[in-house]
């Protein structure tokens, strides 16, 4: 994320500027800035390139000086601008762009923080056919130098579907009891009968309700590391939850999705506990917090877990 000389050029001396009047009131204010920014940044796409996307940036540095009226907040602008423009995200990016914003407020600012928001897009393999889709990951990315010291944040949403496993045992028992009521009187049983039975729809009396359901991820980053692990986060997470939703999809992925929910029922709480287990092992992460809502389809309201921990 470098910074073109050309871009920023001195100010004419002979326009007026109202910054340097006297300040009422005067004291140092924590951060000074510009929130929903629109600009594209470029991410890297899980395959070796980068993409680039559109993205709400807010920016921001503290105002020391308390007799300062304000910010050179175009100076801000232009350098957001031009450090996103051509390189993708990097914890040694980030720091250098805060680090030129704080240096172009003249002895205003000691510190500065950044947050971006962008939809990552990922290309996930289907389940059996061969076929892949790009599916949407929305991500936020906080990053705040001060003292030196970058404090790295990166919150990601995963999507997944849960089968409720109280359902699932109410289903079975209601076909269970529609076999006995079936086949009760039959001497001998085929295993013939039984399958063709199964195949029918007399061989589902019940099904358990199930519903698209969302992990909300934000992790603090250890910060040794070169690159944002938005990618392992993202595999780790739907390998966890071992149920996240598809795209494209033939009839093979649809069967092997349903056979995925059979064998991963989850209430909330379960959910929650396998997201905190993967976070709470990687190396990348020194805190996290996550939010699992499942989106009911028996209740007109949401089912909801939050974990948070600390790694050593």
């Amino acid at each position: 994320m470098t910074m073109s000389s050309s871009m920023f050029q001195a100010p004419r001396a002979d326009l007026p500027d109202v910054a340097h009047q006297s300040v009422p009131l005067a004291r140092e204010l924590q951060w000074v800035g510009m929130d929903n920014i629109a600009l594209p940044v470029r991410i890297a796409d899980g395959a070796g390139g980068t993409l680039q996307v559109p993205a709400a940036i807010d920016m921001a540095v503290n105002l020391g000086n308390p007799d300062a009226r304000g910010i050179h907040m175009s100076r801000l602008y232009l350098r957001l601008q031009d450090g996103l423009a051509s390189e993708a995200i990097t914890p040694a990016g980030l720091r250098h762009l805060l680090q030129d914003c704080i240096v172009s407020q003249d002895g205003l600012a000691s510190r500065a923080r950044l947050n971006i928001r962008y939809d990552a897009l990922l290309q996930r393999p289907a389940l059996q056919s061969g076929f892949s889709g790009w599916k949407r990951y929305p991500v936020e990315i906080e990053a705040v130098l001060a003292d030196g010291h970058l404090r790295l944040s990166l919150g990601l949403e995963v999507e997944y579907s849960s089968t409720c496993p109280a359902s699932a045992a109410l289903s079975r028992q209601a076909n269970a009891e529609r076999f006995v009521q079936d086949f009760d009187a039959v001497q001998p049983l085929s295993s013939d009968a039984v399958v063709d039975w199964l195949a029918s729809e007399r061989g589902m009396a019940a099904t358990p309700h199930a519903q698209r359901s969302r992990a909300q991820v934000r992790v603090e980053l250890k910060p040794q590391f070169d690159e944002l692990p938005l990618l392992a986060l993202v595999d780790a997470l739907e390998a966890a939850l071992a149920t996240p939703v598809q795209t494209a999809v033939k009839r093979e992925d649809e069967q092997a999705f349903a056979r995925l929910n059979a064998e991963n029922l989850m209430f909330c709480e379960d959910a929650a506990r396998r997201v905190a287990a993967v976070l709470a092992d990687d190396p990348h992460v020194t805190r996290y917090e996550a939010t699992v809502s499942h989106f009911e389809s028996l209740h007109p309201h949401d089912a909801v877990a939050r974990i948070s921990g600390e790694n050593p």
